[in-house]
């Protein structure tokens, strides 16, 4: 197929980090299939096999690219195992990845049920949103040659990227599939005023402390108080150097970019301070 000059964009996301040549094979086999394929990165820097660190940030931050951006995730630690390669084809463009759960918060929000998966708070197949459509990558023609049983990123999710960039239709791909894995990826518990209780959901490379709590959930005067482990904030701050945190350790809370509540240090690292990350009890109490 001829490569087409206005092919959209292929946005990476993988926790395969930048010291091996993982990222760079990937892109060399979309590159060989699609030369004029324009390819950007998400992130490498997942933590290694975390599949919902990376369902969360892949779901808050794909909004930010191109319509009908394709996005390859690759978070497997299942790879080469029964479970599918997948092409979840949405409104918003499709999202290639494994059948692990990457894709719950792009699918689906905090708390949102599901007819075949009633309650969010357990792991388990789901049927699709309307509107989504799915198919398991099984088509040789759109695989590499050769497939490993342990780096599908580049033999099956690269160059059906590539592939489906030079305008091949998703349902080419292989075969539909109706339902697809879903993790527990729950809201916080509770109502505001009066308590809402949380998790860390995942420590940024600042060490910054993203919980599951919503900063559209939280009092617009930001009169609260947060507690994580022995600790207490009162109030939440605007920015990262609030001039304000005067306390010895300068812990702080406040809304961050990703539109949830953080724990946060000035000039520090919360996570390093508090010896905590993901699945950390916060909780937030509020007149």
């Amino acid at each position: 197929m001829t490569p087409k000059t206005n092919s959209p964009v292929i946005v990476l996301t993988t926790d395969f980090g930048v010291v091996d040549a993982y990222v760079g094979v990937m892109k060399g086999v979309i590159l060989g299939i699609n030369p004029q394929a324009k390819i950007l990165d998400l992130t490498h820097g997942i933590a290694p096999q975390d599949i919902r660190q990376a369902a969360f940030v892949l779901g808050v931050n794909h909004a930010y690219f191109p319509a009908q951006a394709i996005h390859v995730a690759v978070v497997d630690p299942g790879v080469g195992t029964s479970r599918l390669p997948l092409l979840v084809n949405t409104p918003l463009g499709p999202f290639l990845a494994p059948d692990n759960g990457l894709l719950t918060r792009v699918l689906w929000g905090p708390g949102d049920a599901s007819p075949e998966n009633d309650n969010p708070e357990q792991d388990g197949a789901s049927l699709l949103p309307p509107g989504c459509s799915a198919y398991e990558l099984n088509e040789p023609r759109y695989r590499l040659d050769q497939v490993s049983s342990t780096f599908h990123g580049r033999d099956i999710f690269a160059p059906a990227a590539a592939h489906l960039s030079l305008g091949v239709a998703p349902q080419d791909m292989g075969r539909p599939v109706s339902q697809i894995h879903r993790l527990a990826m729950p809201g916080p518990a509770g109502e505001l005023p009066g308590r809402l209780r949380g998790e860390v959901i995942y420590a940024d490379h600042f060490g910054n402390l993203v919980t599951n709590i919503e900063a559209s959930r939280l009092p617009q005067d930001g009169r609260l108080t947060v507690e994580i482990k022995d600790r207490r904030v009162n109030g939440l701050s605007r920015t990262f150097h609030d001039p304000s945190a005067h306390s010895i350790d300068r812990l702080i809370a406040l809304a961050g970019s990703h539109g949830h509540l953080e724990i946060a240090v000035r000039d520090g690292n919360a996570a390093m301070l508090l010896q905590t990350g993901p699945g950390e009890t916060v909780s937030v109490t509020a007149p």
